[in-house]
């Protein structure tokens, strides 16, 4: 286990602009090690289409291990949608992370930013909190195997798991950023259908919701949650919810920002944690330098700060808060993608991030 003065990240550039957006988080990253010295030793691999060309799989079983010899990782978007047949090496890397390192909970701010035009009747900021390890995810849900059953060729059947172990530590997670924040957790379920696994669910989150007493606690059918932050986002703050409900809201809420290139995502568990993008690998406009990196660094914040309170580490937070105010700053100077209402490339964007982060003062 690293101290509180570094860091060993494994980086992956993955597919598509993947590389483009990689490079400029590790900019942005180095920056941040160099201005409060966070010791980050930086490790670079590859996965995905490389690695399937290389090596004949997308992940190598001794990627896995070098991971887990590492304090996290920070991914690059994958073309996991091509990836169909894993006897032919095409394993979801996103997916095989998530599971052999049990990152259960896939954290995805949402909020919006001064001068970016959003879809949102209001400002708002808020988080969304999506159990990443079970429910309707059939490569996850089973020892061995999937959860989709093809009884006939016009049958199937998908099974859903849910757990009370793995819906009391999404809801502590959640309870937990809350209690840092504006202290309100909103439970989103499907229970009027769903009534045995959400019936669970529900009840997990109440028992922690006990033990934080000044965290206000409300929950919502998630059909009409969609329309609440449509109407409304200011009025949530942490959003706890299950897998498949949580992709769809995450996805959401960050377009409801104005841009899915502005959310960040973190995928954390108690060992490891994981940066990646909240976005695909938009291969249309790879090797363009058009690419909004901004997701990926902000992805890079969050596991800074998750490493910050795994140790107790006040100057990872503190990287962390200046990684997200340097990208605030850019935004509002138009030092940005075009897709955000700035002027600047891929490459031009992260390394305006970097030199604002150089130039912190009075952060650490």
């Amino acid at each position: 286990m690293a101290s509180s003065n570094s860091m060993h990240l494994i980086v992956l550039p993955g597919d598509g602009i993947g590389p483009e957006i990689t490079a400029a988080a590790v900019a942005v990253l180095e920056a941040a090690s160099d201005r409060f010295d966070l010791g980050l030793r930086l490790e670079h691999d590859i996965a995905g289409y490389a690695s399937l060309e290389r090596h004949g799989t997308t992940v190598r079983g001794e990627l896995l291990e070098k991971v887990r010899a590492a304090d996290g990782l920070v991914l690059g978007p994958m073309s996991t949608f091509d990836y169909t047949d894993e006897s032919k090496g095409g394993v979801n890397p996103s997916m095989f992370f998530r599971k052999n390192l049990d990152l259960f909970a896939n954290v995805r701010p949402a909020r919006t930013y001064p001068g970016v035009p959003h879809h949102a009747a209001q400002d708002f900021d808020l988080v969304v909190v999506r159990e990443n390890t079970e429910g309707f995810y059939a490569d996850r849900n089973m020892e061995s195997g999937g959860s989709e059953i093809l009884v006939t060729p016009d049958v199937c059947i998908s099974m859903r798991r849910i757990t009370r172990a793995c819906c009391e530590r999404i809801a502590r997670a959640a309870f937990r950023l809350a209690a840092a924040r504006k202290r309100h957790v909103s439970i989103v379920h499907k229970a009027n259908v769903l009534k045995i696994g959400d019936g669970i669910f529900i009840e997990e989150c109440r028992k922690v919701a006990a033990e934080f007493p000044e965290v206000v606690v409300d929950d919502f059918i998630i059909d009409a949650m969609c329309a609440h932050v449509v109407r409304a986002p200011a009025r949530f703050d942490v959003i706890v919810t299950t897998n498949m409900f949580g992709d769809i809201l995450s996805d959401l809420t960050a377009e409801l920002s104005g841009s899915l290139g502005l959310g960040g995502s973190v995928n954390a568990g108690t060992r490891y944690a994981m940066a990646q993008a909240a976005h695909g690998s938009a291969p249309d406009i790879a090797g363009q330098d058009r690419a909004n990196p901004f997701s990926l660094i902000l992805s890079t914040a969050q596991l800074l700060d998750w490493h910050a309170d795994r140790l107790g580490s006040a100057t990872f937070a503190a990287a962390s808060r200046a990684i997200e105010a340097a990208v605030e700053e850019a935004v509002a100077a138009g030092e940005s993608t075009p897709d955000v209402g700035g002027h600047f490339g891929t490459a031009a964007t992260g390394a305006g991030i970097a030199q604002r982060v150089r130039a912190m003062a009075g952060t650490a």
